[in-house]
Parts: C-alpha cells; sequence; structure tokens
C-alpha cells in the first residue's frame, strides 16, 4: 500500500515514498494507454513543432555562415547614385584603378552594361524577346575579384577580347538554350562565338543574367563609351568597412554621394533576418499548439478524477492524506506530459535532420531547445494538472465511496 505509516511518528501519519509516488502517477497511464497516447500526442505536436522551428532556423543560420565564409564577406560594389534632380554622375573610366591604390584593397574590377545591345540565341528570334538578358562589357579579372567560377569553356583572355566571343552567365546560357562552349549567339548584330559559361554568381547576381564580352570589342563594335557601370572591389577581412567609406571619394572626389557603395553580402544577411522574421510566426504558431496540448492534459486529468472518484475514497479511507492524492493526480499529469515532450523534442529532431538533409544542410538542433521543450512540458503539465489534483485532493471519502 502506498501510504506508509511512519515508525514512531503519530497514529494516522503517513507518507508517500517516490517510488511508490511514480507507480500511482504511471497507474492511471497504463489503464488507459489510447487516452494518455492521445493526450500525449498534443504536447508532443507543439514541441516538436518549436524544436523543427528553433532546428530548421539554426541550420539555415550554419549553412548561412559556411557562405559568408566560403564566399567572403569583404566583397564591395559601387554603382552610380540615383538622383532626384536627375544629375545622376557617370562612374569614370578608371575607377578601378583610383579604388586600388586605397590602402587594404586587393583588388578591383569593373563592369559596363550596354544598353543599346542585346543577345539572342539566333538571328531570327524577334527584337522584343530579349528575355530579360543583357549585354556587359567586362575587365579580364573580373572573376578573380568577384570569386566567379566558369562551369564549362574558359574565362576571356586578351586575345578572345579582341574578337566576337562571349562568356554567358548561369541563366543566361539556359534562356539562350547554350549548353556547351563553341556555339554561336545574335549578339549586337552579328554571330558570336560563346568560349565559356559561368556557375552561378552568388555574390553578384546581375552577372548570372549577362553576356560577357571583352572591353576593347565593346568598345571597337559595341559603342561602348568607357564608363563602366559598375564596379566590384575587394580587400582584407580587416579593413573592408574603412574600405567602404573611402571607395566613393576616391571614385568621384567632387561628389562622393553620386556614388551608391553596397555590400553584397549584407543582402545574405537581410535574407536571413527575413527568415528569422518568420520563425518567430512559427514559434509563436507551435506554443499556440503546446497551450492546446496542456489543456488537453488538463481536460483529461478531470475526466480521470471523476472516473476514479471511488478508488481516491477507498484511499482516503485507508490512510492516504489529501496530499497523497494530489501528489498522486499531479504526477501523473507530469509524466503525461513529459511523454509528450520526449516524444516531440525527438519528432522535432527528426523532421530538422530530414529537411537539413534534403536542401544540403547540416542539421542543428541546439541543446538548449530540446531542455527548454522538455522543461516548458513539465511546467505546462503541472500547470494542467493542479486543478484536477486538487479536485481530488478534496473530495471526501464518504461521497467518493457513495459515487
Amino acid at each position: 500500500m502506498s501510504a506508509v505509516p511512519v515508525p514512531g511518528a503519530a497514529p494516522g501519519l503517513s507518507r508517500l515514498r517516490a517510488a511508490d509516488l511514480l507507480n500511482l502517477g504511471s497507474a492511471g497511464l497504463r489503464a488507459r494507454p489510447v487516452r494518455a497516447v492521445l493526450s500525449a500526442l498534443g504536447i508532443a505536436i507543439g514541441i516538436a513543432a518549436m524544436v523543427a522551428v528553433v532546428g530548421l532556423s539554426s541550420s539555415s543560420q550554419e549553412q548561412l555562415n559556411r557562405r559568408l565564409a566560403a564566399l567572403g564577406t569583404n566583397l564591395l560594389t559601387a554603382e552610380v547614385a540615383e538622383s532626384a534632380a536627375g544629375l545622376a554622375m557617370p562612374l569614370p573610366p578608371d575607377a578601378a584603378a583610383r579604388v586600388e591604390r586605397i590602402p587594404g584593397v586587393t583588388g578591383a574590377s569593373t563592369t559596363a552594361d550596354l544598353d543599346s545591345v542585346a543577345v539572342y540565341r539566333n538571328r531570327a528570334v524577334d527584337a522584343g524577346l530579349s528575355g530579360g538578358l543583357t549585354v556587359t562589357a567586362a575587365e579580364l579579372d573580373l572573376l578573380d575579384v568577384v570569386g566567379g567560377r566558369v562551369r564549362e569553356g574558359r574565362w576571356l583572355d586578351e586575345a578572345a577580347a579582341q574578337f566576337p566571343t562571349t562568356v554567358l552567365g548561369a541563366t543566361a546560357a539556359q534562356r539562350l538554350g547554350v549548353t556547351e562552349v563553341g556555339r554561336q549567339v545574335w549578339l549586337g548584330g552579328g554571330s558570336t562565338t560563346v568560349v565559356g559559361i559561368l556557375d552561378p554568381v552568388q555574390l553578384a547576381p546581375e552577372l548570372d543574367t549577362a553576356a560577357l564580352v571583352g572591353l576593347p570589342v565593346a568598345t571597337s563594335r559595341l559603342g561602348h563609351d568607357g564608363n563602366p557601370t559598375r564596379l566590384y572591389e575587394r580587400s582584407t577581412d580587416a579593413t573592408v568597412t574603412t574600405v567602404a567609406g573611402l571607395v566613393a571619394p576616391a571614385i568621384q572626389p567632387a561628389r562622393p554621394s553620386a556614388v551608391a557603395v553596397s555590400r553584397p553580402s549584407d543582402a545574405l544577411a537581410a535574407q536571413y533576418a527575413a527568415d528569422e522574421a518568420f520563425t518567430g510566426l512559427l514559434l509563436g504558431l507551435g506554443s499556440i499548439g503546446l497551450v492546446v496540448g496542456g489543456i488537453g492534459v488538463a481536460n483529461t486529468m478531470i475526466i480521470s478524477v471523476i472516473e476514479r472518484r471511488r478508488e481516491i475514497g477507498l484511499r482516503r479511507a485507508l490512510g492516504a492524506t489529501r496530499r497523497h492524492v494530489a501528489a498522486q493526480f499531479l504526477s501523473e499529469a507530469l509524466l503525461l506530459s513529459a511523454m509528450g515532450g520526449i516524444a516531440g523534442a525527438g519528432i522535432g529532431s527528426a523532421i530538422t535532420a530530414v529537411v537539413a538533409v534534403a536542401n544540403g544542410w547540416i542539421p542543428v538542433v541546439p541543446p538548449g531547445v530540446l531542455v527548454v521543450g522538455v522543461a516548458a512540458t513539465l511546467a505546462i503539465g503541472a500547470v494542467a494538472g493542479l486543478y484536477p489534483a486538487l479536485r481530488a485532493a478534496r473530495t471526501p471519502p464518504t461521497v467518493a465511496l457513495a459515487a
């Protein structure tokens, strides 16, 4: 029997051993396993949602950190700043040379979008169907600065830059239907040979939709005036912040505000910040699910108290105190919640692993999230089981036995 007399204590005083309490608390769950599983499922869904959301967010953050580590956060771009008065100043032809004189700069390169020139699959394509592609004149050191890679073929060299040749960005090649080098495209009113196809350039996505040509052929055949559209600059990690404030004055000393300087890696960080806001929303929904699960536990415990009034009355008549009865039903609620919390933590971790692997991420589930999640379920269980436990404890033995 769970109520055991204390040796040497006053008659009627009893205590409830921990082992007995655990056995009593689990007895109701063992007697009605289906109800217990369904009640624990509500808690498990809420915890699984919260663990999965935090785990996927952490995995995404880890992937972002790895991408930034591989791509570098020390790339800056400079473009012509938009002016409300329409007094935009073009970048000077020697913009790259000016920026390379700044201490800490390791390389600079420019590109120029040729707005009056288009590229098509062949000469039969309607002139209005450009597919959103641009023709861009590029310096030979561009790929070194932006960290681009050639997927097929080769990059422009001094010889190729003199003739009608082009290197296509990844998206441009796809839209033009070019899958191998050596093919001809219609560019600037003439046939041009594709000598290379690039991989996507994550820090310079505008290059993905470009057909890149050399500066000499752009100047001699495509009407390039020498002014670049965009400048890319690399500096050391330690000096990137300082260099960012010096690029605009170096390019346009008389009017630095005419140059807009940005860091492409900030766009990736901003994208993650937007994902974080969505993560907060999902955490809120998971919390609501957890509360709903707690209400389910409270409902189950109240029904259990009503169904087990005879048991309560019998235990009271045999010497169990109100405290013992309250502890029994409170421990039952805690066990029910713990089952749901542990199951939910496991389910959430599994979901994180599956989704992360499917996206090519490294699964990351912060251990603290699992601890907090299970602790939250115990707190919910304690709150949900408190009223049913007190209700059971206040039931007079005579009334319970007569029910």
